[in-house]
């Protein structure tokens, strides 16, 4: 059955799938001819769909998908709302992560680098000692 409303659409899609994990599908399909995206929800007993042809559904189609990917892989709804981050946002939030992971490998060639030159001051005192006998 088609549900016309995304919020009760939403609710009832998320308790099937809590209610039978195992058994419950979640299937995406986008008719080109007809421009529609259809969701559907079932567990082979129910059958949950929604049909839309808006473009801004497709933020809400995300969240979906967000939240059921969440359950399927740790069983648990994610800890806060799962809220769609602008472009801007997560490019930003993308170039925040490479700088940290710079900074942590030249903080691990520092300390090789360190490693490196206490053994060669080890083994430089080392044959010194052994000229001076």
């Amino acid at each position: 059955m088609y549900i016309e409303n995304w919020e009760s659409f939403y609710q009832q899609a998320v308790a099937l799938y809590k209610a039978a994990p195992l058994k419950t599908r979640f299937v995406t399909k986008y008719r080109h001819c007809d421009g529609k995206l259809v969701l559907k929800v079932t567990d082979d007993v129910t059958c949950l769909q929604y049909k839309t042809d808006q473009q801004s559904d497709l933020r809400k189609m995300e969240k979906l998908n967000l939240q059921m990917l969440a359950l399927m892989a740790t069983g648990e709804a994610p800890a806060e709302d799962v809220e769609m981050l602008p472009a801007e946002q997560q490019q930003q939030q993308q170039q925040q992560q490479q700088q940290q992971q710079q900074q942590q490998r030249q903080k691990k060639t520092r300390k090789g680098r360190n490693g490196c030159r206490a053994f060669a001051a080890a083994v430089l005192t080392h044959t010194q000692v052994e000229h001076a006998l």
